[in-house]
């Protein structure tokens, strides 16, 4: 079902009145054909902005996914205990939503995700009582399944899938599967407890990082499974625990004791800088800086090649976006804030929103809230030009939403599941 709905029309500040004389009587025949004539005109110039909102045939219990051109919709288990996978077709503005097709689920298990990559339709549960991962695939034409595998999935740069298997007695293993087949290339085991970290390409997979007990760091080709290169961390303590994450082209070590970070260059493991960042919990890439997390809060930005602190702030703000040399800070109660990233500088304040799943990571960033009516307001968050663009406001919204500008998923108050194309 497709329903074409007129635009919200924005609040705007009352007329005031005039404080010119009124014009001589005898004269209002003329003036009025004129504004006639105008609003004429213009009303055909300027149509007036319009959504459009598609009902996603879905159960109330059901999970949807936005992924690629499709809605994908897991379903609850039937009566009988069986369970389906649906994927419809985003329709176009006049089109309705189509079934492509419907595939058959395991019984058991929570889905935690459901992606397309490279002509596969990826869905990924965990299954109770040991949280163990699995991964299906199915053909994104058909729907045929294609293979199942224990594990997570990892897309690599040359069009493969690595599978991260942590295994029921505490073992885990990293894999390379044909995409299309499920055929099994190579394995390894991995260090338990399992940490691999991942260089991206493009968001994608070219090598992977393994952590030994006894400090040695193992760089892997993810296409072949080749140790490329390794490096001694551990001059010491061999059974000490130190944590690895890579961001960017650093792989960066929180030694034992945590009290400092230390960053080495991927590319040939030499140690490159150590900085004191007491009880660092995480790092992310900051617009060309390294943003160091603590574990009691605030932050830390970092000059990657030296170390270098270049500003810190205390607070308990967080980096939750990261946008063309703009940070999107989180302020706890006070909404969000966007920040210079060189500098730190405060550039405005956002304004308080709830964000929403993207299905891009360079999708544009977007907030929701809620206005005293009930209706949910919808606006692009944009860190260069320091505002909240509101893209509309509309009604009936529940929660549950995943947006890809213009395109927004949601669950209804009334429990069914809509696709809305926002008018931008």
């Amino acid at each position: 079902m497709s329903i074409i709905e007129l635009g919200e029309v924005r609040d705007e500040p009352a007329a005031v009145p005039s404080t010119r004389r009124p014009r001589a009587v005898g004269r209002p025949s003329r003036g009025a054909a004129v504004l006639v004539l105008a609003l004429v005109v213009l009303a055909g110039a300027t149509p007036v902005p319009q959504r459009t909102v598609h009902v996603v045939p879905a159960s109330p219990r059901a999970t949807t996914y936005l992924a690629g051109d499709s809605v994908f919709v897991v379903d609850p288990p039937t009566p009988d205990g069986d369970r389906y996978l649906t994927a419809y077709a985003q329709p176009t503005a006049n089109g309705t939503v189509r079934r492509r097709w419907q595939a058959p689920l395991a019984r058991h298990g929570d889905y935690l995700g459901v992606r397309v990559e490279r002509g596969l339709v990826l869905a990924m549960e965990v299954a109770a009582p040991n949280r163990l991962f699995q991964t299906a695939a199915y053909d994104a034409v058909t729907g045929q399944q294609r293979w199942r595998q224990p594990g997570a999935t990892q897309s690599t740069v040359d069009g493969g899938l690595l599978l991260t298997n942590v295994r029921e007695d505490g073992s885990s293993t990293m894999s390379r599967v044909q995409p299309d087949s499920g055929q099994l290339l190579w394995s390894m085991p991995i260090p338990s407890p399992a940490n691999p970290s991942y260089h991206l390409v493009e968001g994608r997979v070219d090598q992977f990082v393994l952590l030994e007990p006894t400090g040695e760091v193992r760089v892997h080709d993810a296409g072949t499974g080749r140790l490329l290169r390794s490096v001694d961390t551990l001059s010491g303590d061999r059974a000490a625990f130190q944590r690895m994450q890579v961001v960017d082209d650093l792989l960066l070590l929180v030694p034992p004791g945590s009290a400092r970070l230390v960053g080495y260059g991927l590319a040939e493991l030499e140690p490159l800088w150590t900085v004191e960042v007491p009880l660092v919990a995480y790092a992310v890439s900051c617009a060309g800086l390294l943003c160091a997390i603590p574990e009691t809060g605030g932050l830390q930005v970092l000059d990657p090649t030296s170390g270098v602190l270049r500003w810190s702030d205390r607070s308990q703000d967080a980096v939750v976006g990261v946008r063309h040399g703009r940070l999107l800070m989180a302020k706890p109660g006070r909404g969000y804030t966007a920040r210079d990233a060189a500098t730190g500088q405060n550039r405005v304040e956002l304004g308080e929103w709830v964000l929403t799943p993207l299905l891009r990571p360079d999708d544009p960033l977007v907030g929701m809230r809620r206005g005293d009516n009930g209706r949910l307001t919808v606006a692009e968050l944009d860190l260069v030009a320091g505002r909240a663009r509101v893209v509309d406001v509309l009604p009936g919204i529940a929660g549950s939403c995943q947006a890809s500008l213009p395109v927004l998923l949601c669950q209804r108050v009334d429990g069914t599941t809509a696709l809305w194309r926002l008018a931008r």
